[in-house]
């Protein structure tokens, strides 16, 4: 989705110059992001999203409605043709490392030593190795380490 589509018309910006604040405008709340989760594990039906989750039906029409709106989902009509089904765009696939940064920040600090959890496995059942971002030399990049520059 372009940038234009993003800002024009959109919600009501918390701070409209921030990326992390328009991006917790739009997928910010927790039903959001498990949504999203769920698409990308292969749910596509508005029954499937449901029981995935354990979402009420109102709740989850309304995220299914904005992340449709937003362009994050696009519906579809089903294969069986009786139902829409809901797959993620490019803009929605693009929150895949997102949802990897907060599984694996959760593996760490959300479990107890020991305690039983799900895990990200690849296409060959290897766990997918934890994220580490770096900059073009090699060195670690953290909060620390990093700095915003406003744009103009």
């Amino acid at each position: 989705m372009s940038r234009t589509t993003m800002r024009a018309p959109g919600p009501d910006w918390t701070d409209p110059d921030c990326p992390v604040a328009r991006t917790l405008d739009l997928v910010g709340d927790r039903w959001s992001l498990l949504v999203i989760r769920d698409a990308m594990d292969g749910a596509r039906s508005f029954t499937e999203f449901q029981r995935r989750t354990g979402i009420a039906r109102n709740i989850l029409t309304d995220r299914l409605r904005k992340l449709t709106a937003h362009g994050l989902l696009a519906q579809r009509t089903a294969p069986s043709g009786r139902r829409q089904e809901y797959m993620l765009t490019s803009a929605g696939s693009a929150l895949f490392p997102v949802i990897l940064t907060l599984r694996q920040w959760g593996e760490r600090h959300a479990f107890a030593p020991g305690e039983t959890h799900s895990t990200l496995v690849d296409q060959h059942g290897i766990p997918v190795p934890e994220i580490v971002l770096t900059n073009s030399d090699g060195t670690l990049l953290d909060a620390d380490t990093t700095q915003v520059q406003k744009t103009r």
